[in-house]
């Protein structure tokens, strides 16, 4: 095991990124809140009570009479941020919000989630359906239709997205969201293996190995509880049936080093008969969008595009066998 592995060490190493990161997110923010200027965005904030705490959200309004119907209540989309469940970076997603809030008619709620190791598994996963569920049951007061509603994220947010679809599926108490899409976009989704085990197609990738043990040491501490559904629903180790989770939208990057779960899960959701669509992103790697506005731009399309179905009713919207 590596020092950084270590919880208490990983736990010290995350809170020296988050502070040494804040300054970069900045400065990376001003630059993605200038890209796309043909959607400017329409904000709000708001405050969503959760168990883990009042959680911030920044709300991207669509134009009037972008929803399906013209001047209807739009649809909601909620977007959960990456970082490896320990960093913060609400503001470098807001090309995607912007994007989607357009390009899908669709009110956009971007969660400032609570990160580890602050709080630890299980509080952001259970948070983060609190806020879905909230999300739902809230719209009328805030100016979209709960009923029809998505859920998505990039990196670990697209973990935490995984994790609300499977809390939905699971609820006992009759009172889980409804969920039209679930979009994974470069997931996280096997944290009992190690990374040194998991193999890129490049030499270099993104993501490295002391990257993993800082942020899944930070994140669950226990190794033990690393093959938890919420948390690796790609690893071997979780057989549920998962017939009747929300249909999903999988992305992935050819150089990612998570590429390999990411293709297990959507090929999982596919037994499932729950794979709307698997899209490998040629010649990227984890976090592509941040640097390449081009190919985000195509990607950004696509998921808008997905969104969009699913939030329109009428038929042909169910899930479809893809071709990955």
């Amino acid at each position: 095991m590596s020092l950084l592995a270590r919880p208490a060490i990983a736990s010290l190493a995350a809170r020296a990124m988050q502070r040494l990161t804040a300054l970069a997110d900045r400065r990376i923010a001003s630059s993605l809140l200038g890209r796309y200027p043909e959607y400017p965005g329409n904000t709000r904030e708001l405050t969503v009570p959760t168990a883990a705490g009042p959680a911030r959200a920044v709300v991207y309004l669509p134009d009037t009479g972008t929803g399906t119907v013209s001047g209807s209540t739009p649809p909601v989309h909620v977007n959960f941020h990456g970082g490896g469940y320990v960093l913060p970076p609400i503001q470098l997603d807001d090309p995607l919000c912007r994007f989607l809030a357009a390009e899908a008619g669709v009110a956009v709620v971007n969660v400032d989630y609570a990160v580890a190791p602050q709080h630890p598994f299980p509080a952001p996963p259970r948070q983060a359906y609190e806020i879905v569920r909230w999300v739902a049951g809230h719209g009328a007061e805030h100016g979209w239709d709960g009923d029809r509603l998505t859920v998505g994220g990039q990196s670990a947010g697209g973990g935490l997205a995984a994790a609300v679809a499977r809390q939905a599926l699971e609820a006992k108490d009759g009172e889980a969201p409804s969920i039209a899409l679930q979009v994974l976009h470069y997931p996280p989704l096997d944290l009992a293996t190690d990374a040194r085990d998991k193999r890129a197609a490049i030499a270099k990738p993104m993501l490295r190995p002391w990257m993993a043990d800082v942020f899944d040491s930070a994140y669950v501490p226990d190794p033990r509880r690393r093959t938890d559904p919420l948390v690796s629903p790609a690893h071997p180790s979780d057989t549920a049936d998962l017939t009747g989770i929300a249909p999903a939208f999988v992305v992935t990057a050819e150089y990612d080093l998570l590429r390999a779960e990411g293709v297990r899960y959507a090929d999982r959701l596919r037994e499932a008969g729950a794979l709307l669509d698997h899209y490998d992103v040629p010649g990227a790697d984890h976090g592509y969008d941040q640097k390449d506005a081009e190919t985000a731009r195509d990607v950004y399309a696509l998921i808008a595009a997905h969104v969009r179905r699913a939030t329109t009713p009428g038929p042909g919207n169910t899930p479809r066998e893809n071709q990955s």
